[in-house]
């Protein structure tokens, strides 16, 4: 394998936009797939925190994707040449609302791409900013970060875990069934194969389970402040990935009032690892 990071920084500033509408019918179903009884979705009903990830699905051919059930690297991502692919964390901030029905559009740019050195090898960083507007005004500033890395030596240590907060004011208990992963997967048009192909992620990529989504856990976390504060608007959310979780145990999320405007929210694995770690702040 060779990683040549000057050849993977000549995407830095690539560009793309992609229009969409904010459709109801993902709405009423990402809501069941919550286990949520949110009543009728309309016209103008508010989309609500990171469901915009409903949106702007990656419709590629099913003769453009590779092996894990991604697209084949060199489109708009660069061709990072490492087998594992994951979704490390997102800062976003909400600036106006989305509301159902309207037109929207997101424009991407490669805003950063980065080689480190970690104790199992080489990791390559992309970042991606997203700005997405909703009927010409602009609703949404992300920053998503993806890293890419080797698979693991036989024998390789695992990484060490860190041990999640104490004493959360709010938790909820999930049990991420293979049904929950499908859901979320066909509702996001999400075709890695780590999330519903058993075979594949435990005999080609060696992790003990299916792999629940980065973005569904962060997706909880926030669901869980939806139910503890329903009338909490967010302004800002921001989330790490820190451990996988996966469909072989049930897992929590957790959360807790810092202040009047800021909200810790965190995921623990079964074995109580910080799975997700992330803060929001309130308008």
């Amino acid at each position: 394998m060779t990683l040549d990071i000057d050849h993977l920084r000549r995407w830095l500033g690539r560009t793309e936009s992609v229009d969409d509408v904010a459709a109801e019918v993902p709405l009423k179903a990402l809501s069941a797939t919550l286990d949520r009884d949110d009543g009728a979705v309309g016209p103008d009903t508010e989309v609500p925190p990171c469901w915009h990830w409903l949106y702007f699905l990656p419709l590629h051919r099913q003769s453009e994707l590779g092996s894990d059930g991604h697209a084949q690297r060199g489109g708009f991502l660069p061709p990072v040449p490492l087998p594992r692919r994951m979704w490390a964390g997102s800062r976003l901030d909400f600036l106006a609302p989305v509301r159902a029905g309207q037109a929207i559009r997101r424009t991407s740019r490669i805003a950063d791409v980065r080689l480190k050195e970690g104790r199992s090898g080489p990791l390559v960083f992309v970042h991606v900013h997203h700005d997405i507007h909703a009927e010409d005004r602009h609703a949404i500033h992300e920053e998503h970060h993806i890293v890419y890395r080797d698979l693991p030596q036989p024998g390789e240590a695992a990484p060490a875990a860190t041990p999640a907060p104490q004493n959360p004011a709010w938790t909820r208990e999930i049990h991420p069934d293979d049904v929950l992963l499908f859901r979320y997967s066909a509702l996001t048009f999400n075709g890695h194969r780590i999330h519903y192909d058993r075979r594949y992620v435990t005999e080609v990529e060696g992790y003990p389970g299916l792999i629940v989504h980065g973005p569904l856990i962060a997706t909880l976390l926030l669901d869980l402040l939806r139910r503890q504060l329903p009338a909490a608007q967010v302004r800002h959310f921001a989330f790490k990935a820190m451990h996988p979780v996966f469909d072989i145990a049930p897992f929590k999320v957790c959360g807790r009032l810092e202040d009047a405007q800021t909200v810790k929210l965190w995921a623990v694995t079964s074995e109580g690892h910080l799975a997700m770690d992330a803060r929001v702040l309130l308008a």
